[in-house]
């Protein structure tokens, strides 16, 4: 893909999963891949996989509910390779305390709402926040949201926090395509649906797998590198014309115009 090459790019949650597949996916396009998430252990790992396939990449902990560590998150950014020229949001709190409890509206506490939001939805507003001077410093550069089918689909009757969360990230896309796209910053996202991460590898919740397989026109389901591509695709200068879209990739799931 042109354009990757020697860009440092940020991934504000790259342990596992999504982000691993699209920081390892940026290492082998030659960018400069920083992988932050709260798992440092996944972090250093993602990143040691990286450096030894000959790419170029550091491990940072941080916090996405942590303004104090999304700052930091970015300076060591700076620090390390002189800029920032991309952004790829994708941490979300999906622990069992928290999407576990997340179920009707009637019967989810307002803590696991709070903490959804704060994670999912104001944890990618701390880091483009950091983000996009750096960005407009260097001329452009572009910002990769991961949302989720959730945001536009039926849904199962639960994770209202959650959907919500993921919904309001397309606002957020939209938003910054707006306001910073004549300044060169683009600003596009995507919305997965089942892939097999290392977690729902884990939960190994066969009954959602054949339910998904079923609703789908598709032959399997999804992976994390499907998205790496994507994601590395829409951080190109392939891209370059492509501003303020959100892309489904999940196997036919959703299909929109």
């Amino acid at each position: 893909m042109r354009g990757l090459a020697g860009k440092t790019i940020i991934l504000a949650g790259a342990a596992t999963g999504v982000g691993a597949g699209a920081a390892v996916r940026l290492g082998e396009e030659s960018a400069n891949v920083v992988v932050g998430d709260i798992n440092i252990a996944g972090a250093q790992a993602t990143a040691g996989d990286i450096n030894a396939a000959g790419g170029s990449a550091i491990a940072i902990e941080f916090d996405l509910a942590d303004e104090d560590a999304v700052e930091s998150l970015v300076e060591q950014a700076v620090a390390t390779f002189g800029g920032v020229n991309g952004l790829v949001n994708v941490g979300a709190d999906l622990s069992p305390n928290v999407i576990g409890r997340d179920l009707t509206l009637l019967d989810t506490d307002l803590d696991v709402w709070h903490r959804t939001l704060d994670v999912n939805l104001l944890g990618y507003v701390r880091a483009s926040k950091a983000v996009i001077p750096h960005l407009l410093e260097a001329g452009g550069g572009s910002i990769v949201n991961v949302s989720s089918g959730a945001a536009v689909s039926r849904g199962d009757g639960k994770r209202p926090a959650y959907a919500a969360s993921k919904s309001a990230i397309l606002a957020l896309t939209r938003h910054v395509a707006n306001n910073w796209g004549r300044q060169g910053v683009r600003c596009n996202g995507v919305m997965p649906g089942l892939v097999m991460g290392p977690t729902q590898e884990r939960q190994n919740d066969t009954q959602l797998q054949e339910m998904f397989l079923a609703q789908v026109p598709t032959t399997r389901l999804g992976r994390p590198d499907d998205l790496g591509a994507v994601i590395a695709f829409l951080l190109s200068d392939d891209a370059e014309w492509i501003n303020g879209q959100v892309w489904a990739i999940d196997g036919g799931a959703n299909m929109r115009f």
